[in-house]
């Protein structure tokens, strides 16, 4: 009968279709079913490329603070130590730490690079071979003349001001004014901690001896800045073992006649002196690399004020290894110096990702 008049019976499961086209286009059918549980949320999870990793300017403030400033505080104490127990003079102790330098050549030769360097940038890295070394023997000089936090303090100081001025000259590397403060800031610690000795250097018989470790502090500073721009300028995959090794062969050729024709080879006899001979020369190999490696990253200016750690560390084994004194001024040139570093650190800590840098 309701096929002859044209009607048909309602499938099963048309009413359903027809409440769900109803609800899927009324907005008042449109609302959340709270009677069934929703799944948990979970946070979205960051991809290997959308993962935060530290920027080049801050991996190379962290290796000068961890791998250079702090392991090359230890090598000013060790050298005064290996100088009142044995005399050892500083030409010796240099002689000792380029040994350590020359199975970098053993490195050159597994990965086919000459030796010398590619012939394009031979000459600069002699040179900063040259500057290195002259930088260490003025600053192995000074400690024996000038108390340890002094004579860190003056190179320290010196090659950051002389980077400063570098940075002036050279437009293309430019600082913003954070680092400037920072700069100033590690500047004027030093200041403070060198300050008051400057002032009693004509006080006793020892006055012209304490002038010139003064001045070879500075010269010691002035040809590290000059070798970190020499450095930061070499363009070749090996040139951190290439100047590894030829700071070796340059310093042994410039420690061997001078330790014969200025001063006297002495042989070390008690276990403190070699502990000390051996504690420079791993300690200064460390810091050496580490340096190199962070001044490619960052500023040189600012890996030199970063290095002004080590004038915190040498004063601190000055009091308690070493049993000197240390000045009230220097505990608060100290201090000046830590906030600086910190500043410097902190404006330039920053993060990679997506190939953008975020602060």
């Amino acid at each position: 009968m309701a096929g002859a008049l044209g009607f048909r019976p309602p499938e099963p499961g048309g009413e359903e279709e027809v409440q769900g086209k109803m609800a899927g286009s009324h907005p008042y059918f449109n609302l959340p079913d709270f009677t069934q549980p929703s799944p948990p949320s979970t946070p979205p999870s960051l991809s290997s490329n959308q993962r935060c990793w530290p920027s080049d300017a801050t991996k190379g403030l962290l290796v000068a603070l961890l791998g250079g400033g702090l392991p090359a505080g230890f090598v000013g104490p060790f050298s005064r130590m290996a100088y009142q127990t044995s005399h050892l003079p500083s030409m010796e102790l240099l002689m000792c730490r380029c040994l350590l330098h020359l199975p970098f050549a053993l490195l050159l030769k597994l990965r086919g690079d000459p030796l010398l360097g590619p012939p394009d940038v031979r000459g600069w890295a002699c040179l900063h071979a040259v500057l290195n070394v002259l930088s260490i023997g003025c600053a192995y000089s000074a400690v024996q003349l000038v108390p340890i936090g002094n004579a860190a303090t003056i190179r320290k100081g010196s090659s950051t001001v002389c980077s400063a001025l570098l940075a002036l000259c050279l437009k293309s590397q430019g600082l913003s004014g954070y680092d400037w403060c920072g700069l100033l800031g590690s500047t004027l610690g030093l200041i403070i901690i060198v300050g008051p000795g400057l002032g009693t250097l004509h006080e006793g018989t020892t006055g012209l001896y304490t002038v010139l470790g003064y001045l070879l502090a500075f010269l010691g500073g002035l040809a590290l800045s000059l070798g970190l721009l020499v450095y930061r300028s070499l363009q070749s995959s090996s040139c951190l073992l290439t100047v590894a090794f030829l700071f070796g062969v340059v310093g042994l050729m410039a420690s061997v006649p001078g330790l014969f024709v200025l001063q006297t080879p002495v042989l070390p006899k008690d276990p403190l002196s070699w502990s000390c001979v051996v504690g420079v020369g791993i300690l200064a190999l460390v810091s050496f690399v580490c340096v190199s490696y962070a001044v490619t990253r960052t500023h040189p200016a600012l890996v030199c004020a970063v290095l002004h750690s080590e004038v915190v560390v040498a004063l601190m084994l000055q009091y308690y290894v070493l049993y000197e004194t240390v000045a009230p001024s220097d505990i608060m040139g100290a201090g000046v110096v830590l906030g600086s570093i910190a500043l410097i650190t902190a404006q330039n800590l920053s993060c990679e990702r997506e190939g953008q840098v975020e602060d």
